[in-house]
């Protein structure tokens, strides 16, 4: 401190004597600042020089700040307006008010059942690095904020055992149970918050309203296994019903939790060990209704994509936007690549594959969504009665036209060609003869530790299996999975199953791994139970994917990327490198509604006896969010929706509430599959 403060003082101390000294005493001063100058230079020229040296790293640094602080910033706005929109918005919010005005009431117990990534889980057993953490919230609510302080902990923590799918050692991660674990999945984003507030309006309260909170990372029988979630589901409905006067449950799940309760459904009257033994006759005697709302019935593609290179159409978006930040090397972000590590243990994902191959989803030159609408502002809203089948034909120029068909059936396509010419004109597929090469997934030591089992594949079998022109649809994309992620798939294809059965009389249908296949089981023996397919249309939605190889090749990186490059015309259903069709932004109509429509549409092969179905489509109206959004997630504070769940809840049937009430192209869609029912 001393020396830098004489180096300040000394200018001052030679002006200060110049008027006095002698001509030798000048020339030292004129020395003196020469040095000084000189010194001034060589410093700036440094600085410069380092600077040079640095600028990259800034860049990024200064981009990923940016980018982090405008998202806190929105976040922090959007939560600081809820209170601002709950106060002006009450009237509309509220629709139980009016009802309860009106003098509904609630008659029966209300079941919610939470979907994927929605239901909190909290910590209860960590490694050191976790310390303080016991009992606190790792996802959901707050529990997001550890990912900023202890990110490789917190990721650490979510992952489950590779080879088990259950716990590793010395963690234990569970579910928050009741209603705090999952109405809101992080500060200001409700979930279930909304339509709790209003089922509490017409009487709703802890003895006729329960949450019914699972490891959502878990395949839906080890739930059971691990927590014995499936059990206590049982139990507390038959709680349920008898406290309240003996009055049928309306179970309300949302998403893959549609497809969890479908597993319940068939596991609870099954005799034990591997079902809940509650015999035939226990869902006609418990349930009222289920009414599903944005159901995942025969899966999404996006889950594809997830399980391909960890994204989707936003981080495909993001990744062009910013090039190099997500798989920053000099930043040490690879977030992918981790997003990927975790992900991949969790067996769910696969829960979320498509169901139904080719016949479902469509082959290399066909799809039930052939001449498709991508301008949705064309739709025109129809209503249906449950008997009647037929389109109003004046509204069929406005929802289809014949010009350019998307193949949607070519679900992952490596090139835009492999997207759009003929089958004919593409190379055959050489997934086979790679499956049959043992020696393509020899360890790469080079690359050292493998990060994800890219790393265990060899340089020559990614770039076969990502060459130009090839094209993967519902059926053959399983092969290319099972290649790129064996231990994943391996493990949970014992838990789950995704075709479509030949015969549902055969005893092999008995076991689990088909029980949350709608296409490979039968519904229970409930005539009087309803069944809602609740679901928002007009939304752009993800249905296929363009992909590339990644132009990084190193190790440790993913080697297939979205191509955000490839578009279609300004009309086209193709958008950076994402082919979209008609949904709720997750989850296709296709998947959401076909079962509703015509799999379970009167007594049929998977409906044995007659439960009645009803579709009932939310049609997306500006603004995008809030009361009247119909995206996967904020349906859930739709007050049409949530109006309809309050009637049935207080006993209306589905013929009550209007029946069918259809606004996308599901009947014509369902018309062109051809499935034996």
């Amino acid at each position: 401190m001393a020396s830098n403060f004489l180096r300040l003082r000394k200018p001052y101390y030679v002006e200060s004597t110049i008027n006095c000294s002698s001509s030798s005493d000048q020339k030292l001063v004129n020395l003196s600042f020469g040095i000084n100058e000189t010194r001034n230079q060589t410093k700036k020229r440094q600085a410069k020089e380092h600077h040079g040296r640095r600028s990259c790293l800034d860049s990024c640094c200064w981009v990923t700040g940016y980018l982090c602080t405008t998202w806190w910033l929105l976040l922090f706005l959007y939560h600081c307006c809820l209170p601002f929109t709950a106060v002006h918005e009450v009237p509309e919010l509220m629709p139980a008010a009016r009802l309860k005005r009106e003098g509904l009431t609630g008659i029966h117990p209300v079941v919610l059942v939470p979907g994927i990534v929605t239901g909190g889980l909290e910590l209860w057993e960590g490694k050191p690095c976790a310390d303080g953490l016991f009992r606190k919230r790792l996802w959901g609510g707050g529990g997001f904020t550890q990912l900023l302080k202890r990110p490789l902990c917190w990721l650490e923590h979510l992952s489950l055992h590779n080879e088990t799918g259950l716990d590793p050692p010395g963690i234990r991660v569970r579910p928050i149970p009741g209603l705090f674990g999952a109405d809101y999945s992080a500060p200001g984003y409700f979930v279930w918050d909304v339509l709790v507030k209003n089922l509490a309006k017409i009487g709703y309260e802890g003895k006729n309203l329960h949450m019914a909170a699972y490891d959502w990372r878990l395949s839906f029988q080890n739930t059971e296994v691990r927590d014995r979630t499936l059990s206590r589901l049982k139990s507390k409905i038959e709680l349920m019903y008898q406290a309240n006067g003996n009055k049928k449950v309306v179970v309300v799940p949302h998403a893959m939790g549609v497809a969890y309760f479908l597993h319940f459904l068939k596991w609870v009257e099954t005799p034990p060990p591997m079902g809940g033994g509650g015999g035939p006759g226990w869902c006609a005697e418990h349930i009222k209704a289920i009414v599903n709302i944005g159901p995942s019935f025969l899966g999404v593609p996006k889950a594809v994509s997830n399980i391909l290179s960890a994204e989707g159409k936003d981080v495909a978006y993001f990744r062009a936007m910013a090039p190099g930040v997500l798989d920053s090397g000099t930043l040490g972000l690879r977030a992918l690549e981790h997003v990927m590590r975790v992900s991949r243990t969790w067996d769910s994902v696969v829960s979320l594959m498509p169901k139904g191959g080719e016949t479902i989803w469509g082959n290399m030159d066909w799809s039930p969504e052939d001449e498709h609408v991508c301008d949705f502002s064309k739709k025109r809203y129809f209503r249906l009665s449950p008997s009647d089948n037929n389109v109003n034909n004046s509204n069929e120029k406005q929802v289809f036209r014949v010009k350019d068909p998307v193949k949607y059936g070519r679900i992952i396509s490596f090139g835009k060609a492999a997207s759009v010419l003929h089958s004919s004109q593409l190379p055959t597929a050489v997934l086979k003869e790679i499956l049959h090469m043992s020696a393509s997934r020899n360890f790469n030591s080079s690359c050292g530790e493998a990060w994800t089992e890219y790393d265990e594949m060899s340089r020559e079998s990614i770039r076969k299996i990502g060459a130009a022109d090839k094209a993967y649809t519902a059926t053959t994309l399983f092969d290319l999975l099972r290649f790129v992620a064996p231990k994943m798939m391996n493990r949970a294809e014992a838990h789950f199953s995704h075709g479509i059965a030949d015969n549902l009389d055969d005893p092999k249908y008995n076991h689990y791994k088909y029980w949350s296949n709608p296409l490979e089981m039968k519904l229970p023996d409930a005539p009087n139970m309803e069944i809602y397919c609740s679901y928002g249309v007009g939304i752009p939605t993800e249905r296929s994917y363009v992909y590339k190889l990644s132009p990084n090749n190193k190790c440790k990186r993913i080697p297939y990327q979205i191509d955000t490059s490839v578009d279609g015309e300004d009309d086209s259903c193709l958008k950076s490198g994402v082919y979209f069709t008609d949904g709720d932004e997750s989850v296709p109509v296709l998947s959401a509604g076909f079962m509703c429509a015509k799999g379970w549409k009167g007594r049929t092969w998977f409906n044995p006896s007659g439960i009645n179905t009803y579709v009932r489509e939310y049609q997306s109206k500006p603004p995008t969010s809030g009361i009247k959004s119909t995206t996967h997630v904020d349906i859930m504070g739709n007050i049409a929706l949530i109006e309809d769940i309050l009637r049935v809840a207080a006993g209306a049937t589905g013929e009550e509430i209007g029946g069918n009430k259809i606004y996308s192209d599901i009947l014509r869609m369902s018309e062109r599959i051809n499935l034996r029912l």
